[in-house]
């Protein structure tokens, strides 16, 4: 062979090696080829199995093996599917979504806590010193509610970290006193990128710290993002014996920076866009609250509160959610600190946090609410510091303030006197001038301003005390102090007493029977009875009198229906009142009041000179009797 044969196939050789390496697959094209002929295998790996399955002389051991086989290779291609799903969703938050959740137990010396590691949320809280109306555990929030932050990545991956699992820095403890632990949950993001929740438990608080701390997230996030929203919701679940209380007394309350509190009401379902930076957000149910607070604030963006009633076939009453956002400036390190109450409605516990959160619980309006701030509640919490039973504390409480009314009710029943003395004057006025009512209302003010008398001035007092009274109708139903505490029959002072269940509804009433509303009501006849005979019914005639009469006996059936489903501590108060106001009037009557020296007064004011003038209440009385005359003229 020649030198150039020789060249010739050197050539060609390396042509074809060449040809060779530039023709041979990638990397990449040999794994898509190897899973394509592993797809290939499983689906015959598949179909023998069946084919064995199906011929009676086959082995079971050959069979199992073929399924084992099977098994295997289809795990190992879910796997890889279900990674790639996730990583579709949830990026670079993929491995946190695939790992495995468990719950950890923090307890201090008033809360239970169940922390979730996915979502590193609270899933649970039991307040230990207290129990639901049946005598279970008290669950103020279980597993059904939600707490999580909502964000987008870079690529557009809307992370919603409820779904995905935190690692944590500890398996739980239990605190207690003054101390104080910390529990870390953190949402890895690689690369030393993460969001971190560390909650913060002191041993003897209904209160827990919670900073967010955000880390390289502005890497991670999405351009120009200012906000994370936060979506917190709570099922308020069955803690009382009346299922509407809980509906009418359960609401969510916020309150604006720098304004003041503010509700939705319990009455309606509603959805409330925030129109301000928010402080806080309370859940409030009839006792207890769960509340949201910001160290410093929530942004208004996107934020609102909504409210929604559970059938009343639900084991919930309503369903109390927020969406609130939580600023973020776009820096490396970024820490958000807000804290989070979890306990009961008692005024004094909540008053200590100085952010106006004991608001929540519903005193009054107006006068109403400085009544029972600034004067009932410091009376009944000395009481309540003797620990003396809460039927003994609200009798002397009731006495007192019937002590510190006496005043007043000693000045409406000097006037009732009055009045009675002149009944036989004013009746020979009335025999006297007949149907002339202008004439009947003139000689019956010349007398009034003769004797120096005000019809007036039995009212006047009486509209004084109204606030005390309705002030007193709002604090008993809003003290948890009451709530399952005994007094003789009634086993909860802070619901109704039954001492019948009637087994059907009656409407209006009830399907019980209330006693303490029954003494309440007998009490009120009684004492409206013969308060009438001693004040302004004693001089009462005509269609006056027969009005009077019918209230006199309308007004208990009607308190009857009223008060039947309403706390036993509130319609106790009411009777003890009516007692009490009765003992009073009797104890006037026969010490205070001498009928004798109040005619032998009125008598001598007559005598004495008197101004021609008429008072400006005269002047309408006898404008009105005009006006009366003209309109029966006309008709005519």
């Amino acid at each position: 062979m020649d030198k150039n044969s020789i060249i010739g196939l050197f050539i060609i050789g390396a042509i074809i090696i060449g040809f060779g390496i530039y023709n041979q697959p990638s990397q990449e094209q040999i794994d898509a080829a190897r899973k394509y002929n592993d797809s290939i295998a499983l689906v015959q790996k598949e179909k023998a199995v069946v084919e064995l399955a199906t011929k009676d002389e086959t082995p079971v051991e050959v069979m199992k093996e073929g399924i084992v086989e099977m098994d295997s290779a289809s795990q190992v291609i879910a796997d890889s599917i279900k990674k790639a799903e996730m990583n579709q969703t949830y990026g670079v938050f993929t491995t946190s979504a695939l790992s495995e959740g468990k719950d950890i137990v923090v307890e201090n010396d008033v809360l239970k806590l169940i922390f979730a590691t996915k979502g590193g949320r609270i899933k649970s809280a039991e307040l230990k010193d207290y129990q639901t109306y049946d005598s279970l555990p008290l669950v103020i929030m279980d597993a059904s509610s939600r707490f999580g932050l909502n964000f987008f990545t870079r690529n557009n991956k809307n992370i919603v970290t409820e779904e995905l699992n935190f690692e944590v820095n500890n398996e739980g403890f239990v605190v207690t006193g003054d101390n104080e632990k910390s529990i870390t949950f953190r949402l890895n993001a690689g690369s030393g990128k993460y969001l971190e929740y560390v909650y913060t438990i002191k041993g003897n608080d209904y209160m827990i710290d919670l900073d967010l701390n955000m880390v390289g997230l502005n890497e991670v996030m999405a351009p120009r993002t200012s906000e994370l929203l936060l979506d917190w919701k709570v099922n308020t679940p069955i803690l009382e014996k009346s299922r509407v209380d809980q509906v009418n007394k359960s609401t969510l309350y916020y309150k604006f920076v720098d304004q003041d509190v503010d509700y939705i009401s319990e009455r309606s379902d509603e959805k409330e866009n925030f129109e301000a930076d928010v402080k806080w957000v309370s859940l409030k149910q009839q006792f207890f609250n769960t509340s949201l607070i910001a160290k410093s604030a929530f942004s208004k963006y996107n934020a609102y509160g909504e409210t929604e009633t559970r059938p009343d076939t639900s084991k919930y009453i309503k369903t109390l959610s927020t969406s609130l956002s939580v600023p973020f400036g776009g820096s490396d390190i970024e820490t958000f600190g807000m804290s989070i109450f979890l306990g009961p409605n008692k005024h004094d516990l909540l008053e200590n946090y100085g952010i106006g959160l004991e608001q929540i619980i519903d005193l009054g309006w107006g006068i109403l609410g400085w009544i029972n701030e600034y004067a009932v509640i410091p009376v009944f919490n000395a009481l309540d510091s003797t620990a003396m039973s809460y039927g003994i504390i609200i009798l002397i409480l009731t006495v007192l303030l019937k002590l510190v009314l006496f005043p007043i009710t000693y000045k409406t029943y000097m006037s009732g006197a009055k009045m009675r003395v002149l009944k036989p004057e004013i009746a020979e006025i009335n025999a006297k001038y007949g149907d002339d009512a202008m004439k009947k209302q003139q000689a019956t003010m010349a007398l009034y301003r003769q004797t120096g008398v005000n019809p007036l001035a039995g009212c006047i007092p009486m509209l004084i005390q109204m606030p005390i009274l309705i002030a007193m109708f709002k604090f008993f139903p809003a003290s948890i102090e009451l709530r399952q505490e005994s007094f003789l029959w009634a086993t909860d002072l802070s619901t109704y007493d039954s001492i019948l269940n009637l087994g059907f509804e009656i409407p209006f009433y009830g399907d019980h029977v209330s006693l303490f509303t029954i003494l309440m009501a007998i009490s009120l006849a009684f004492y409206t009875k013969f308060n009438s005979q001693m004040g302004m019914g004693a001089t009462a005639e005509g269609p006056m009198a027969a009005q009077m009469k019918i209230m006199m006996y309308l007004m208990p059936v009607m308190m009857l229906f009223f008060f039947n489903s309403y706390p036993a501590g509130l319609s106790y108060y009411y009777f003890l009142a009516n007692v009490i106001s009765l003992l009073q009037t009797l104890i006037i009557q026969k010490v205070f009041i001498n009928e004798d020296a109040i005619r032998a007064k009125l008598e001598a004011n007559k005598k004495r000179p008197k101004a021609n003038k008429k008072s400006k209440f005269q002047q309408k009385l006898e404008e009105m009797a005009k006006q009366q005359q003209q309109l029966k003229g006309k008709g005519k």
